[in-house]
Formats: structure tokens, sequence, C-alpha cells
């Protein structure tokens, strides 16, 4: 499948080190401003290149619409899009053409499913495939912000045994990309920072974890049963390259609370008139419903798995294979990564509301 959503839908095309990575929109409303800096300018917060603590691999990934925009408004028509590659260096990977088995990659799986794969870097299996998933998710944003009010941030809270212990409430979001590593507290990013370049220097590689959070989604957004929108988050965000594990709300923590601990008793609004959980320990899902609250989740992303060190594997056959140190990769996939959280979340939330603009 290369398509998400149902009623806001996504499919995207092209490999690694191929021509071009892109995509199609297609059930975005008519009407919508949207520009090509918009979605620029997510896109520059995704490609390679942009820190020291990023590949070095230097692609512009200048976004081009084809279609679906006239005058600085959506058409209603499917909006394609597509961005060169440039800096393609396939010789870096001549081990995997000549059959080497990359640890923690996906040429054994893929291999065995399709019988043949895209040597030259992963292809379609390579993280440069997110790209498509930034572009759509800066057209999905977008939506949410002009039409419902919706915002999505996405911060990194944690990097290998670095955590960033500042309670959400008391975070400056504005401050996320004010630090290569996008972690909005100075003095976290600061040994975050460290971390990633000491990985770098001892040719290694770490992981973390992303928290991402979206305010003004409406009570009621999602289905109550397959349609989940804890469920739909859960595998867009599971879908994303690297990505080992999920939760909402309390997530993991919540099976070490009693349930007096972990339920959100309900207060009446003294600004609003309204009802709402006092507090947000479900993460803004009841039922798998939205209540109103702010919806907050967490995304851990393992290490890197390209290493620049020889490794010694096999090829398919069983035979022995050294992969040389060759190949351009970040040493920590985090800062790259909050935009793809942030695009995914858009995506399905957008598409969930949708869903319910057409029911109402």
């Amino acid at each position: 499948m290369n398509t998400f959503g149902t009623h806001f839908r996504l499919t995207t095309f092209g490999e690694s080190h191929g021509a071009a990575v892109g995509g199609i929109v297609d059930g975005c409303p008519a009407g919508l401003a949207i520009s090509v800096e918009e979605i620029q300018t997510a896109l520059d917060r995704r490609r390679p290149g942009q820190s020291a603590l990023t590949t070095p691999r230097q692609e512009a990934d200048r976004v081009e619409i084809l279609s679906g925009v006239y005058e600085g408004r959506t058409l209603g028509t499917p909006i394609a899009f597509v961005v060169r590659n440039e800096d393609q260096r396939s010789a870096d990977y001549g081990a995997i053409a000549a059959g080497a088995l990359r640890p923690g990659h996906a040429e054994f799986t893929w291999l065995a499913k399709y019988g043949h794969v895209d040597g030259r870097g992963g292809g379609r299996s390579s993280a440069r495939e997110t790209l498509a998933r930034v572009a759509g998710g800066a057209i999905a944003a977008t939506l949410l912000r002009a039409r419902a009010g919706i915002e999505i941030r996405a911060w990194v809270s944690s990097v290998a045994e670095i955590d960033l212990t500042v309670p959400d409430e008391q975070l400056d979001l504005s401050r996320i990309d004010s630090t290569p590593v996008r972690c909005p507290d100075p003095a976290t990013a600061a040994r975050m920072i460290a971390r990633i370049e000491a990985a770098r220097a001892a040719r290694d590689s770490v992981g973390g974890i992303v928290t991402g959070t979206a305010t003004g989604l409406p009570v009621g957004l999602g289905e109550p049963v397959f349609g989940k929108l804890p469920a739909l988050l859960g595998g867009a965000m599971l879908g994303i390259n690297a990505v080992k594990g999920f939760e909402i709300g309390d997530g993991f923590a919540a099976a070490r609370l009693p349930g007096s601990a972990h339920n959100d008793a309900f207060t009446l609004d003294d600004t609003t008139g309204r009802v709402r959980p006092a507090t947000n320990h479900a993460g803004g899902v009841l039922g798998g419903l939205s209540t109103g609250e702010p919806l907050r989740w967490r995304v851990a992303f393992k290490p890197v798995a390209t290493l620049p060190r020889e490794t010694a594997t096999l090829t398919a056959t069983g035979d022995p294979a050294i992969l040389p140190a060759k190949g351009r990769h970040d040493p920590c996939v985090l800062p790259r990564a909050v935009p793809i959280v942030e695009a995914m979340a858009a995506l399905v939330i957008a598409d969930l509301w949708l869903l319910r603009e057409m029911s109402r």
C-alpha cells in the first residue's frame, strides 16, 4: 500500500536514489489558501544536511506543485507535487547491490517478499520517502489550522538516556527549532547535542523519543470501534521508519497506577461553562474519541541501523560479507523525525475531521 487515509488521502512514490520522490493528495477541499513556501518550510525541517547533527547528504528538497493549486488556492482536485533527488551516491551501497544484508534494515524481509530489491540505499524502504509524507502533512496541517483551529506540534523529549523533565505546560514550544536537536528546553537540548556528538565520535548511533501534541480538537473526533483516534494515530506513528514504540497519555506508565489515580475526574470549567476532564492522564481520548483536551502521544525511535564502521554480515544465501564504512547517515534520527511525526498526525486528524464534517 502506498496510499494513506480514507477521505484525506496521500499517495507517495519514488526511491531514495531514483530520479525523484513525490506524492498526490486527494480529498483536500477547494478554496484552501496554500503556498509552496508553507510546504517548503516543512520540508526544510526534515531535509538532510541541515545541521552538524544530521547526515551530510546535501539535498535542497525543493518542492514543485504540479497540479491542484491555482493562484494560491486549492481546486479540490488532486494536488501533485515532486522533489527531485540531487545528491545520490549509489556507489556507497555497492555491498547491498552485491547481496549483503544490512543488520537492522529492510533488505532481508523485502527480498523474501519480492525477490528483488533496490540496492541503492534501500530504495523505497529508505526514510527519504518520508519527505512526501511531510509535504502532504503540511497541506493537512494548513487545512486543520485554517478550517478547524487545530495546531499540531512535536519535539524531542529524549535522546538515549537523557530525558526532558520539564512539564509540558512549562515548555515554550516556540523554541522547538531554536536548537538543532529540536528540544524546547535549552539546557536539556545542550546535553542531548553532546550525547549525539559523542555517539558520532564513537562511530555509533543513538535513539530516543519524540513527544507530540494536538490542541483545538473538538469533542468526539474519531470512531468508537474500528476507527478509534488513538488506534489510527498509533498506526500512523508505527508506520514511520525506525519507530519501535507508541503510547498515548500516560501510556505504559498507566499500567503502574491504580484506577483512582489514573481516572480523569470531570469538572465544570468556570471560563467556558462546559464539562471537561480536570486532568489528562488519558491523553485527550476516551472510548477512542477526542475529549477536547490536548491530544498527547510519544513515539520511540531506535538507534540508526547503519554505522560508520565495517560490519560483518551475510548474504541471503548465507555467504559471509562485509559492509564497508560508507554512506551518509544520521547518528540520531530524532531532530529530522519531528516534522515527520507532526505530518503523520496531521494526516490522521485531517482524515477524521473531514469525516466529521461530511456527517454533520
